[in-house]
């Protein structure tokens, strides 16, 4: 248990940063899942749509600082090539 008055409201801070961050991340990954299942029944236009819904949501996540800005292009890159193959052949 924190003693000093900083150490104290870093503890508050910490936690509700916390919350913030797992409802983001959630949102995030539903968001993934949202284009995944799209993709796997081959629905090219759905799996746009939320291929653009998810690329969005990796940028809100880079611009509060849940995600590395590297780590996202690197996800929305797979996930675009993904949808190129499905474009491309189906």
């Amino acid at each position: 248990m924190p003693n000093i008055k900083s150490a104290k409201k870093r503890v508050l801070v910490a936690k509700r940063q916390t919350l913030r961050n797992t409802s983001l991340k959630s949102a995030l990954r539903t968001s993934i899942r949202k284009f995944e299942s799209a993709y796997s029944t081959q629905d090219v236009e759905q799996a746009q749509e939320t291929l653009r819904a998810a690329i969005r949501a990796l940028d809100k996540a880079v611009t509060k600082g849940i995600l590395h800005k590297n780590a996202a292009a690197r996800k929305k890159s797979r996930l675009t090539k993904r949808l190129n193959a499905l474009a491309n052949n189906g």
